[in-house]
């Protein structure tokens, strides 16, 4: 059956907007173009060739998943981050465009200072790499750097590791299971260090939003009473 987009999104976004997301719209088309295997959002004006009962089954469950508070990235797997995918685990921080910022100065010092320490390659390393996105990223821009991310959760580890394939950099990136409080001098010398720690009090986390609060891992969230705990490692 043949059938407009809009004739799906209008009511799917009233009903996510009804549930307080302020988002409705696009999260409607994103959604959407997920349950037809689109990595882009449906636009309204959209012809959809298919639409069956069970694609409108799969499409109410993601809305409910959605007005649980579930972010659409957690929904879809992965988040866009630097103009890369990146997939995503409930080990691993749903990267952030704020973050983008980190990866930006890195770069901008790579380009200046591109020969490194170790023949004449520049060496990363990223503390507490999660996804594995802030190294990924540069290692993407910086193609005469080589890279170390470490992470205290074997999980986001495995995580950081498949998406280096993914992106086609894992001949120039390794993840290490380790604690950066414990001695790092057996990784080697480094150019830059990128290191995103946590920083939210704790008592400050259940009054997050829910899509943070509920999704993303409390280990990459909670900086301790005053959100300096890492700081002080």
């Amino acid at each position: 059956m043949t059938i407009e987009a809009q004739k799906i999104l209008g009511p799917a976004a009233t009903t996510l907007a009804q549930a307080g997301i302020p988002s409705a719209q696009q999260d409607a088309r994103l959604l959407l173009g997920l349950v037809l295997g689109c990595k882009h959002a449906i636009l309204p004006h959209e012809k959809l060739q298919i639409w069956t009962d069970n694609l409108q089954t799969k499409f109410e469950a993601y809305l409910s998943r959605r007005m649980a508070g579930e972010p659409v990235s957690r929904i879809r797997g992965w988040r866009e981050f630097w103009s890369l995918d990146f997939n995503l685990s409930p080990a691993t921080l749903d990267p952030r465009p704020d973050s983008e910022i980190l990866v930006e100065r890195a770069v901008a010092f790579g380009q200046r200072y591109p020969a490194g320490s170790e023949a004449g390659r520049l060496q990363i390393l990223d503390i507490g790499t999660g996804s594995g996105c802030l190294l990924l990223s540069c290692l993407s821009e910086l193609t005469m750097a080589n890279g170390i991310g470490i992470d205290i959760n074997s999980d986001a580890i495995a995580m950081a590791a498949h998406n280096a394939c993914v992106l086609g950099l894992e001949d120039r990136s390794s993840f290490v299971l380790a604690d950066f409080t414990f001695n790092l001098a057996h990784l080697g010398c480094f150019d830059i260090i990128l290191c995103n720690p946590p920083y939210i009090p704790t008592e400050q986390i259940t009054n997050l939003s829910p899509e943070v609060a509920l999704y993303d891992p409390r280990l990459a969230l909670d900086g301790g009473v005053d959100g300096l705990g890492s700081w002080r490692l």
